[in-house]
């Protein structure tokens, strides 16, 4: 296999992870509750969408998260094991978003230089941004499931007949980016062995000619 082209797949496969992680962090449609009523013609209004910075209920309402801001000492027990939770993924995965910069750029560099080693490093380093950003949707999926499962206990279940709840495009895109970065930390690895073999079959051209 050519190292051009891996190298080139590596790039396009590093940059496409990035953008879909910054979309899914920008958006909100992590999770969703379609509220369907039957001849009730105020249910959008009940419906929403939230991400990890807001919620969005019917169309005009949108109300912010405060993992950060909030009183704890007000909240419960169960209330603020939530809120941590939602503070762990809201500092993994903007992190993971950073680390992939930096992960972006020193590919580039090693890979101009043909370098095995720094191009193994690249991929080391790729590969382990990775973990922020499956951590990150992993700890999501808990906080959301946990957060449903004591919405379920407070509220009658004739109230949750009609509630609908689904993860949201948001969260595939971050899911899709965890496996891009897979991908290119895999490819980097491919590309350090082909520079790798590469090296050994010139310097035995080169003994060669001797």
């Amino acid at each position: 296999m050519r190292y051009g082209l891996v190298i080139v797949t590596a790039g396009f496969t590093g940059l496409l992870s990035f953008s879909l992680l910054a979309v899914a962090i920008g958006t909100d449609y992590w999770y969703i509750i379609d509220v369907n009523k039957p001849n009730c013609t105020g249910s959008d209004e009940l419906s929403s969408h939230s991400g990890l910075w807001r919620i969005n209920e019917g169309a005009n309402m949108s109300s912010v998260i405060p993992s950060f801001t909030a009183n704890m000492s007000s909240l419960s027990e169960v209330e603020r094991h939530l809120l941590g939770l939602h503070k762990v993924v809201v500092i993994m995965l903007p992190l993971s978003l950073v680390l992939l910069v930096f992960g972006w750029i020193f590919g580039l560099v090693s890979s101009l230089a043909c370098s095995p080693k720094l191009l193994a490093g690249s991929a080391s380093y790729v590969l382990f941004c990775s973990l922020f950003t499956l951590s990150g949707v992993s700890i999501y999926i808990k906080y959301s499931n946990l957060a449903m499962e004591e919405f379920q206990r407070i509220v009658p279940p004739e109230n949750l007949a009609h509630v609908d709840v689904s993860f949201g495009w948001s969260l595939a895109a971050a899911w899709l980016s965890y496996s891009l970065e897979v991908a290119s930390g895999l490819l980097l690895l491919l590309a350090a062995r082909i520079s790798q073999m590469k090296g050994r079959y010139d310097s035995g051209v080169a003994i060669t000619m001797l």
